[in-house]
């Protein structure tokens, strides 16, 4: 693999060169971005995938729609629709895509919509009069100038150890991290040395007007199915398989697991067909199922029996105050990001 990325390496300069040129043509204004009397907080990565998004979104519902009209605006990766959709009663996975399905159901108070042109998504939503509008995974969509950028970046694969594509995993390089206004490292051990927090600050090399936070992943208490929960420490000690199509499934595995227990893996996304879901019954031989909240929402209208899912949301290690405060500070202090033009 070592040798591979190396012969890679002409290529990965060339679409560096290629994003670096895009970049300097937004930011001197050559080519043009769309700002809007609305506030719009985008939050994205330099990698490709994996690197907690979802959650982070959801943390930011829970903290703004207390107070304020929240709309979310996804690409809606692998959705079977085109075009702008906005969620409703008759909405599912295969037309919202997985992630955004999830927001809907979870949080019906909000205005939840997918668009690849997140341009004409924004224009198609403010008739609604959203408050606020949260970009998904729009760090790099330069077409929208968004008013805040939360750049999120994992703690095992941070942006500062890799390479533009193809030769490491990154869409553009690691001075893209410049736009953001924060700067979240996800995924971290529960309990981070400062010597480590300083360590990776100085890796990072943020600016003074940056801020920089460490989230790591927080399981729910139960697991759900549609009919009733079981508290997780009582589902860990069951017999059960436990199904992922996520981009990083072990720390999912990892917390559930007992002995004996069967693990299936599926790619990103991945599509559930009625084949996978005859080869879950076969392998689950009666015993329970549990899967991420993410798969659920695909899998939860075929007939599983014992269908359980285990909600993850971000926490902070430190810091949540300030980072709440910082947003709720943009949103009521943005009366206007500007006028579209």
């Amino acid at each position: 693999m070592d040798l591979l990325r190396k012969l890679l390496f002409p290529f990965a300069l060339l679409y560096g060169l290629v994003m670096a040129i895009r970049n300097f043509l937004y930011d001197k204004g050559i080519l043009a971005s769309n700002s809007f009397d609305v506030p719009v907080i985008a939050v994205g990565n330099l990698s490709v995938g994996g690197t907690g998004k979802s959650p982070q979104i959801e943390y930011l519902i829970r903290l703004l729609s207390p107070k304020y009209s929240v709309a979310t605006l996804s690409r809606g990766y692998k959705r079977k629709s085109s075009g702008f959709v906005l969620a409703d009663a008759s909405s599912s996975a295969e037309i919202l895509g997985d992630e955004p399905y999830q927001f809907h159901l979870k949080f019906p108070e909000v205005l939840v919509a997918v668009d690849a042109d997140r341009t004409n998504g924004i224009q198609q939503l403010l008739p609604h009069k959203p408050d606020v509008i949260l970009l998904d995974d729009a760090f790099q969509h330069r077409k929208v100038k968004a008013g805040f950028y939360i750049l999120l970046t994992a703690y095992h694969d941070l942006y500062a150890d890799d390479f533009v594509l193809p030769m490491g995993n990154l869409r553009e390089s690691r001075s893209g991290a410049k736009r953001a206004n924060i700067v979240i490292v996800t995924k971290c051990p529960k309990v981070l040395p400062g010597s480590e927090i300083t360590a990776i600050r100085e890796k990072l090399k943020l600016t003074p007007q940056q801020q920089l936070y460490f989230t790591y992943i927080d399981y729910e208490d139960k697991v759900f199915s549609r009919h009733d929960s079981v508290p997780t420490d009582i589902m860990k000690k069951n017999e059960k398989i436990m199904i992922a199509g996520i981009a990083k499934p072990s720390p999912f595995f990892a917390y559930l697991r007992r002995d004996g227990d069967q693990e299936l893996t599926f790619p990103d996304h991945h599509a559930f067909t009625e084949a996978d879901v005859s080869s879950i019954k076969d392998a689950a031989a009666g015993r329970y199922i549990v899967t991420t909240e993410k798969d659920y929402v695909r899998l939860k209208d075929y007939s599983l029996d014992k269908l359980y899912y285990l909600p993850i949301k971000s926490a902070f290690i430190s810091g949540s105050d300030s980072f709440d405060q910082a947003i709720l500070d943009y949103v009521g202090k943005s009366t206007a990001n500007g006028s579209i033009h």
